[in-house]
């Protein structure tokens, strides 16, 4: 009988991304130190694409509705629809009606709102925008430049590291009890996840790395399939590039039994949504349970939903993308307090850049600035930070107001994302000494602490 042992190309494939997303583990040990206390995690949700803050979180101010309305036309969400909140200091405003979850968690001071943050190199005004000596961001409104901007922290696309990454560099002490991975994306690498010295490392949901090859009958047959495999990948090959995926062989047999582990002990009171984003937060979950058992200290995680760059079918897209947000973040929250580590999760929104306030169409096209969620039991929530722009502003659009950098609606920012990123990272256990280092750009802006945590 003839037996064919080639691989298809898609198992080879499926093999080798396997094998990428594990080289991140490190040298993986399993490890039964004592249990660390001051565990804090950042949970980042990237929205894919550029979300349209505008209609996200909207002024119900009747002066500044009406200038809203005028502005979107059709893209306008009718005043009854919005969900209402309120900020103590900057008036009503409406989040989107797929939002009701988190209309409910800001109103329980658990979610608070960033107005009109972007990349930016300094403060910036209408006026500078015409200077061809003012430094400004590369390549604002690309994709692709400002997608690697907001993880990097740095105002142009070179950067080979993220701020996630960089700020688990700064906090090593904190995680010297374990080896399990500390900067995990799911489902992809993510540059954001990526420090000097840290590694990132790409999970699967569900993917608990097991091996059906090892199902054998009898059960000896199958150990002694295992042992076999465990004396091949412990020997040295010879050739780098072999004993390089033999101890990614050897982190999966390892992680393998913690993963399913978390993966079987905990049964969430709120059902997590069964949607991409939904199962992305639901495994974020589930390994931020493993905190106390594995000794780790400190955690990054990366998530992301795609499919926020409405130029057409915005109305919508961006319910259905929403509602997803809300759903999911609503259940992890949930799953944060049943963890009992509320106070010590604290998860965040970033996006490419915001949308036009002018419609293109049925849909928007690419910005600068938006509005950013922030949601933890150590949050301030119940209120709107930073300086939502006026769209009476733009409805009297000229060169003396800051809060559009172009007649399209643009949101020029009046935040910067390296304050952003500071706040979270201050939070984290970064010393004030060393921020400056992990944003570059933050010493040209006065306030280094936003407040919206605690």
């Amino acid at each position: 009988m003839k037996t064919d042992n080639k691989f298809s190309r898609r198992e080879f494939v499926q093999l080798s991304a396997a094998f990428a997303m594990l080289a991140g583990l490190g040298q993986f040990k399993s490890t039964t130190a004592a249990p660390v206390q001051d565990y804090k995690a950042l949970v980042c949700l990237f929205m894919f694409g550029g979300n349209d803050g505008h209609n996200m979180v909207v002024p119900l101010n009747n002066a500044q509705y009406g200038a809203y309305q005028a502005a979107r036309g059709g893209l306008a969400l009718p005043q009854n629809q919005l969900l209402g909140i309120n900020d103590a200091a900057q008036g009503p405003f409406g989040l989107h009606y797929a939002m009701p979850e988190l209309q409910a968690l800001y109103n329980q001071n658990r979610l608070a709102i960033l107005a009109n943050v972007g990349i930016l190199v300094q403060p910036t005004v209408y006026a500078n925008l015409s200077n061809p000596n003012f430094a400004l961001p590369l390549n604002l409104r690309s994709h692709a430049d400002q997608v690697v901007e907001m993880q990097t922290g740095f105002p142009s696309s070179g950067g080979s590291t993220g701020w996630g990454g960089r700020t688990l560099d700064l906090l090593q002490a904190n995680n010297v009890g374990t080896s399990f991975p500390v900067s995990i994306s799911m489902n992809s690498p993510a540059l954001f996840c990526v420090g000097s010295t840290v590694q990132g490392t790409a999970l699967q949901p569900g993917n608990y790395f097991d091996q059906t090859a090892m199902n054998l009958y009898p059960a000896s047959a199958g150990q002694a399939r295992a042992n076999a495999q465990q004396q091949i990948i412990s020997a040295d090959s010879g050739n780098s590039i072999v004993n390089a995926a033999n101890g990614a062989m050897t982190n999966a047999l390892a992680l393998n039994p913690l993963l399913k582990n978390a993966a079987n002990a905990v049964n969430f009171t709120k059902p997590f949504p069964q949607t991409a984003i939904g199962t992305q937060l639901k495994e974020i979950a589930r390994l931020i349970s493993l905190n106390s058992q594995l000794s780790v200290g400190r955690q990054v995680f990366f998530c992301s939903l795609g499919g926020f760059d409405t130029h057409g079918g915005q109305s919508y897209q961006q319910w259905d993308l929403l509602q997803q947000v809300s759903k999911a973040l609503d259940a992890f929250y949930a799953a944060t307090v049943q963890l009992q580590v509320a106070n010590q999760v604290t998860a965040f929104t970033l996006s490419d850049f915001g949308r036009t306030l002018q419609p293109s169409g049925t849909g928007s096209d690419h910005g600068w600035g938006s509005h950013h969620l922030i949601l933890g039991g150590a949050v301030n929530g119940g209120r709107l930070f930073g300086t939502y722009p006026l769209m009476t502003n733009y409805a009297n659009f000229n060169a003396t107001n800051s809060d559009y950098a172009d007649n399209r609606g643009v949101m020029l920012p009046n935040t910067s994302l390296s304050q952003y990123g500071a706040t979270l990272a201050r939070w984290f256990g970064t010393n004030d000494s060393d921020l400056d280092s992990l944003f570059p750009t933050l010493p040209n802006f006065g306030t280094r602490d936003l407040g919206f945590l605690s």
